[in-house]
């Protein structure tokens, strides 16, 4: 985004690696901003969006992308790990889309506000009942906030991304049942997606672009999925 011309706000827990990004992209030309911040505390958000548009005059597209995963069996997972899931993927989904379309209200000449869902939000994955469970809420939340926002040129829409090699998989055991060879093992991963490998996060990047752009100006209320097929049909095991 910042590559077309966009002036970035990043936030995260991450100090470091939250600077490192905005610094990447000042290095090369273009304009950023880091803050840390908690998606979860929503005394925060009024005060981000203002710091934003202190600093950059205005807001016009807000990418609600924090996510953590819990895997494993529903039985052996806590409450306090099912309502965290929530709490990142669901609440600070919400209270993102709601103070970013506050202020584009407020601007008067609409906006875009794309949601972070997952191909775990469409359909059902053992191991992942928590995961999947607020990506859900995220498929019918951008559905629902889009109806509402519809006339004011606000539009709202999800994407469903596949297996993407982030550092999330550094973190979580493989939902193809057993660990992974590695951390991060493109062959057995790759074994899930119909094109035979996973996507790069560049992939995901590329549809919302798209969905913040001009050219995307009749989309509201859509689910981009970007998954090399998994969702067409049944997943392949690893041999």
């Amino acid at each position: 985004m910042a590559g077309e011309g966009a002036k970035i706000v990043i936030t995260d827990l991450d100090v470091a690696r939250g600077e490192a990004v905005a610094a990447g992209i000042v290095a090369k030309g273009g304009e950023a901003l880091f803050f840390q911040q908690d998606v979860t505390d929503e005394a925060a958000w009024p005060g981000a969006i203002e710091m934003a548009v202190a600093r950059f005059g205005r807001l016009d597209t807000m990418v609600c992308n924090a996510g953590i995963a819990v895997f494993g069996p529903s039985l052996t997972m806590s409450l306090a790990e099912f309502r965290r899931q929530n709490a990142v993927n669901v609440d600070g989904v919400f209270m993102s889309a709601k103070y970013a379309a506050l202020q584009m209200r407020k601007q008067g000449d609409g906006g875009s506000i794309i949601m972070m869902s997952s191909v775990a939000g469409l359909r059902g994955s053992a191991n992942l009942a928590g995961y999947s469970a607020s990506k859900g809420a995220v498929r019918l939340l951008s559905k629902s906030m889009a109806l509402e926002l519809a006339s004011d040129g606000i539009r709202v829409n999800s994407v469903h991304p596949g297996i993407i090699i982030t550092p999330i998989w550094e973190k979580a055991a493989s939902p193809l049942g057993g660990g992974l060879n590695s951390p991060l093992d493109p062959q057995v991963l790759g074994a899930a997606v119909p094109i035979g490998k996973p996507s790069a996060p560049e992939e995901i990047a590329n549809g919302v672009l798209f969905l913040a752009s001009d050219a995307a100006h009749h989309m509201t209320g859509s689910e981009l999925v970007i998954d090399g097929g998994i969702t067409a049909g049944a997943i392949r095991r690893p041999s």
